[in-house]
């Protein structure tokens, strides 16, 4: 039932919610962004409530907007936004990097699942972070994600369900771009692809000064850190770490210490000064 609400749908829990809220209203994406972010607010002044979808909480929100209603706002992930320039409204708010899950690893919680599951020495005889590894092979991925958005080409790709070990090879940890767009092509059904142009076009984007963070997917970068754990540089207990026990244990070594680190959370604070007596964070 839930791929069938819409904005309004949205816009109508929000309202009922206000009849019983005075509070601030924190609309999210879905249900992973609210175990995440119900850590971070104070619950006694702000509800949070899941959109099931970026455009949901974006377009309820603007009907919100329109209505008058006053303290709402929203958290969404930034995916190419930055990038291309797209301007939203000022109670709309987006993850400091690519995603939330991008966001999390940006943080020390890597450095908590790496003392966890790592292997010090052999992370060492690489001579550079793990994270900065994780960014450059997730490079090519994010940007033809980037290729295929509505802001770029809007070729409709499809990413879901994408077997990384087809084009990452688990031992050099090369990834192979020929083999990562065929496998994205066979992915996404009558799709009709020119997978020269596509290669050289990726290229041609990589050797721009994009900050990785805003191009690299959360989800591509976990699965990368997977498959290094498992193969180069994790410990006995990572060989049977599977990438939802990963996911899951990253979001819960997300600490609202490295929260306060972000300017997702100054931009926050900036709107409670602007906007009381409404509250989001503790």
């Amino acid at each position: 039932m839930r791929q069938y609400l819409t904005a309004n749908d949205i816009a109508n829990t929000v309202r009922m919610t206000r009849s019983l809220h005075g509070g601030t209203i924190l609309l999210v994406e879905g249900d992973t962004d609210i175990r995440v972010y119900e850590r971070f607010i104070d619950n006694n002044n702000c509800k949070l409530i899941p959109s099931f979808g970026k455009y949901n909480a974006i377009d309820a929100l603007t009907i919100l907007i329109r209505g008058n209603v006053k303290g709402i706002v929203s958290i969404v992930d930034a995916d190419f936004w930055r990038l291309d320039n797209i301007k939203y409204p000022n109670n709309l708010f987006l993850t400091e990097t690519h995603d939330l899950e991008s966001m999390i690893l940006c943080s020390d919680a890597l450095e908590k699942i790496l003392s966890e599951f790592g292997s010090d020495k052999k992370i060492k005889q690489t001579g550079k972070p793990l994270r900065d590894i994780l960014l450059e092979i997730a490079m090519p991925i994010g940007i033809l994600r980037w290729i295929s958005s509505p802001g770029k080409n809007n070729l409709s790709l499809k990413f879901k369900d994408l077997f990384f070990e087809k084009f990452i090879d688990k031992n050099t940890l090369d990834i192979n771009i020929e083999k990562l767009i065929g496998e994205v092509k066979n992915n996404s059904f009558n799709v009709i692809l020119d997978e020269n142009l596509i290669k050289n076009e990726i290229m041609q984007l990589l050797s721009k000064p994009y900050d990785p963070w805003q191009i690299c997917s959360g989800h591509d970068l976990v699965e990368i850190l997977s498959i290094c754990l498992r193969n180069e540089f994790g410990n006995k207990k990572a060989k049977t770490v599977t990438i939802q026990v990963l996911d899951s244990v990253l979001r819960i070594s997300y600490e609202y210490s490295y929260f306060r680190l972000t300017g997702l959370y100054s931009s926050l604070e900036s709107w409670e000064k602007l906007n009381p007596p409404f509250k989001i964070l503790k």
